[in-house]
């Protein structure tokens, strides 16, 4: 069963990535999705059918204890990414957060411990150490928790480091920074500067324009998940790594280099619905990856002018735009 393999998540922007990488390398996913009543999958219903053929798609929710049993069952790798991921909804939903992100963690850690499963891989999130004490941030930056999202992912992260310790469940946690490309949701500020100016926008809508950011473009971040599902246990399991580029650049700087990429300056009009609280804003974020570098020779491949560029060709397809509601505020 070395070749089985599962995702949670597995219809998200991130994890389908994953998912098309793993059955790349030659893996059967099992693959967990969000229920709905429509019978969709998310991001998984647009991959090639060669793909989907390696691909067994289980709906469910992480918060049910007996969909996780299952769909962990046999596996070799579990590879955790199911969560809420968005800041502003976790102030509208902070219960939500809590519950899908620290109890549904809970729910994967306590299948794969009972299953006996070889390697957890579990996704945290730079949001949890708050704006930057000092820059790069290394793995042993303070956490601070400034929003309900980053609460429960810190939360979240204790509960994986707590079972690797009281009964040895071999967890390795991923710690990725900014990750943009194709699917990401309008809630992120890439797309949503790129989809405004495609639909020929000139005065882009947006929160503020100060906070520094690392981006790594999906694929590579999807390869980070490989490697940390790949790597020798000794080398790996009971650790934290953080996944990022060591490039910042501002919002605001960012917005003039996708307008350069469409070909179009880009003016920002402010949009105070998108602003977070002052206190709550994480003002910069930078990563240190060398930890993860040195311990499995992972390295993001594009540069962000690449993976914007890309990502940009993407969003022009009119298909692909066609899924999304520029004209709506997503948090």
């Amino acid at each position: 069963m070395d070749s089985h393999v599962a995702v949670t998540g597995a219809e998200g922007f991130i994890g389908s990535h994953l998912v098309e990488q793993l059955v790349a390398n030659g893996y059967h996913v099992r693959a967990m999705t969000q229920y709905n009543s429509f019978g969709t999958r998310g991001w998984l219903d647009g991959l090639p059918a060669a793909v989907l053929d390696c691909v067994m798609v289980i709906p469910g929710d992480v918060r049910d204890v007996s969909t996780v049993t299952k769909l962990v069952a046999g596996c070799h790798t579990v590879y955790h990414l199911a969560a809420l991921v968005s800041v502003p909804h976790s102030y509208e939903a902070p219960r939500m957060h809590v519950e899908t992100n620290v109890l549904g963690t809970l729910n994967v850690l306590e299948a794969v411990r009972a299953a006996g499963i070889p390697r957890v891989v579990h996704t945290s999130t730079s949001e949890t150490y708050g704006s930057a004490r000092y820059v790069p941030m290394d793995e042993n930056h303070p956490q601070t928790a400034q929003s309900p999202y980053a609460a429960s992912k810190i939360g979240a992260d204790r509960v994986a480091e707590s079972y690797h310790h009281a009964y040895g469940v071999p967890v390795v946690t991923v710690r990725p920074f900014n990750t943009f490309g194709p699917r990401q949701s309008l809630r992120a500020v890439i797309p949503t500067v790129i989809c405004q100016a495609l639909e020929g926008r000139r005065e882009i809508h947006l929160g503020s324009l100060s906070p520094v950011r690392d981006f790594t473009y999906c694929g590579d971040t999807a390869a980070a998940f490989l490697a940390a599902g790949g790597a020798p246990d000794d080398a790996v399991v009971g650790k934290v790594f953080n996944v990022g580029s060591g490039e910042a650049i501002s919002i605001g700087d960012l917005v003039a280099l996708i307008g350069e990429i469409v070909g179009s300056p880009l003016q920002v009009e402010a949009d105070d619905q998108r602003v977070r609280p002052d206190s709550s804003e994480v003002s910069r974020l930078v990563c240190d990856s060398r930890l993860f570098r040195s311990t499995t020779a992972w390295s993001p491949q594009l540069t962000l002018r690449e993976g914007l560029e890309l990502t940009v060709k993407w969003f022009s397809e009119p298909a692909n735009r066609s899924r999304y509601l520029s004209t709506t505020y997503a948090i």
